[in-house]
């Protein structure tokens, strides 16, 4: 036989054997908040919210032309935002795509933590801190 195809399967063996491959962590591990999916397309982390479900643009280019009025109105994006903010402990409250005053004030709680000028609204630098586009 080929001893480039003991070699492959030998290869194959190690590294199906290695930890990166246990059973207890997910394969398809995608970190993106904005669309928190599998590569294709189907929801697998965690418990779903209302929001998952809203329309999303495929390009995360997309919304970095947006301002932050423009991106307050979207329910999606207002899903990752609460969800990112519930992940840094600002937010507690439910994730329903719904920019209220909860979520203005979370907003705020993080400005004032990192050291931003406190307006309780969608910024550049807010993006930034939680890893939005």
């Amino acid at each position: 036989m080929n001893p480039a195809r003991f070699l492959g399967i030998g290869l194959l063996v190690v590294l199906c054997a290695s930890p990166a491959f246990a059973l207890d962590e997910p394969l398809f591990h995608f970190p993106e908040p904005l669309a928190a999916r599998d590569e294709w397309g189907l929801l697998t982390q965690g418990p779903l919210n209302p929001t998952d479900f809203a329309h999303r643009e495929p390009w995360r280019l997309f919304y970095y032309s947006q301002s932050g009025k423009t991106l307050s109105n979207d329910p999606a994006y207002v899903g990752a935002l609460q969800v990112g903010l519930r992940r840094k402990g600002y937010y507690n409250g439910p994730i329903d795509g719904l920019f209220s005053d909860e979520v203005s004030a979370a907003i705020c709680r993080l400005q004032k933590a990192h050291a931003m000028r406190v307006n309780g609204r969608l910024t550049v630098s807010v993006r930034r801190v939680l890893y939005l586009p």
